[in-house]
């Protein structure tokens, strides 16, 4: 068979199985679609198929389908970062600047100090840390990955719950917009290349005054057409970023963080969200799986991957419940909010794909986070769920 031919037998595996498994198995209550497709992807890599059925894998997989596989995945995934940067909403992170700020410092910092100690338990053992990098580098990128909170999957998931319009959904919101502000720059701290500081200086620079012309002309174009420039301006941040070695999905983050969401119809973002998901983001997720290797042995992976989760899980808790000590929330309110924020897969993903990209780590520490990311993504749903029914008076509460 031919490239081409090839190529779609991949993409009908990438959009049957998933959804197969998901529709008959009936496990949306607590592994949505989006989670199913994660795992997918992991059976069809190399460490699964690739093990049981090395012929069949090779046969399909080939270099040029998995070029082009990856083509599409580059792309879905930039507008769907782009799509997390636009919807920050800052002004209202102003506006509740004090509870916002301890609720946001402490669900990211608590967490990123657990993740740090476990990398740094793992950098005992040789296999996690990546050819390029530094201990800094995979201890800062690990514990960050354990701090991470998919704002994309968050907002799935309170539309599910019912809270997304709600005043507690707001509310998550803000923090997780100010968590996703940090890490996007610790992330761009741990790529920074010193033997190419002065690029990345100037793509900095110009990119802080395109983007004031930028601005200047989104607002006085029809919304029609701020849709087909917003993905010039995605396709230019994004190769700028890239030249300059701080990796394109930072473009697509700076891309979208400098775009107001009241330039764009709301109903139709997410909707933009909802077809992104459903036509092109499950080819990230099979490249995604396609990465994923047991070469250091399953037992040490599944060892990482619970560890990880234990400190990403306790960590995140922690620290919103001591936030909610110190703003005087309502008893369980901290609980709902904790594991709300826990919501790891895509954004997560994209943070470890980069990671790897870099070799600051191995295949085998990104396989552990995967698993840590969708353990701790399945999770949120039932343990939200149950607590959302028995508080719903906590909804309405906006501080």
């Amino acid at each position: 068979m031919n490239t081409t031919e090839l190529f779609l037998i991949a993409m009908m595996l990438i959009f049957a199985l998933p959804w197969l498994i998901w529709r008959l198995g009936r496990t949306e209550y607590y592994a949505p679609l989006v989670v199913v497709q994660i795992l997918t992807g992991i059976l069809l890599g190399p460490g699964v198929l690739g093990q049981a059925f090395p012929d069949y894998y090779s046969f399909v997989f080939t270099p040029g389908v998995i070029q082009s596989l990856n083509g599409i995945a580059w792309w879905a995934v930039m507008i769907f970062v782009m799509i997390a940067g636009v919807e920050l909403d800052l002004k209202q992170a102003w506006q509740h600047r004090r509870e916002s700020g301890i609720t946001a410092g402490l669900a990211l910092g608590t967490p990123l100090l657990f993740g740090a100690a476990a990398a740094g338990v793992m950098l005992l053992s040789d296999g996690w840390l990546g050819s390029q990098g530094q201990s800094w580098q995979f201890v800062l990128g690990v514990g960050m990955a354990c701090a991470v909170t998919a704002l994309p999957i968050l907002i799935l998931f309170m539309e599910k719950l019912a809270v997304l319009r709600q005043p507690i959904g707001q509310r998550i919101l803000r923090y997780a917009s100010l968590d996703d502000i940090a890490i996007w720059g610790v992330l761009a701290l741990i790529l920074m290349d010193w033997t190419r500081v002065g690029r990345q200086l100037f793509f900095l620079l110009a990119f802080a005054l395109i983007a004031w012309l930028f601005r200047k002309l989104m607002a006085r174009l029809s919304e029609g057409d701020r849709w087909y420039v917003a993905l010039i301006w995605l396709a230019a941040c994004g190769f700028g970023a890239d030249w300059a070695g701080l990796h394109f999905m930072v473009g697509a983050f700076l891309a979208g963080a400098v775009m107001e969401a009241e330039w764009f119809d709301q109903e139709k973002m997410d909707q933009l969200r909802h077809h992104v998901l459903l036509v092109v983001m499950p080819v990230f997720f099979l490249s995604t799986g396609l990465r994923t290797t047991w070469t250091m042995g399953g037992e040490a992976v599944f060892f990482a991957a619970g560890l990880l989760l234990v400190a990403s899980v306790a960590g995140k808790l922690i620290g919103v419940r001591i936030a909610g000590r110190v703003l005087g929330w309502a008893p369980g309110e901290a609980s709902i909010i904790g594991w709300l924020l826990q919501t790891k897969a895509l954004i997560m993903i994209i943070f470890a794909n980069i990671l790897l990209d870099r070799e600051i780590i191995t295949s085998g520490a990104f396989t552990a986070l995967l698993l840590m990311a969708v353990a701790s993504t399945m999770l949120t749903v039932p343990m939200v769920a149950p607590k959302l029914a028995r508080l719903r008076e906590l909804i309405g509460r906006s501080a």
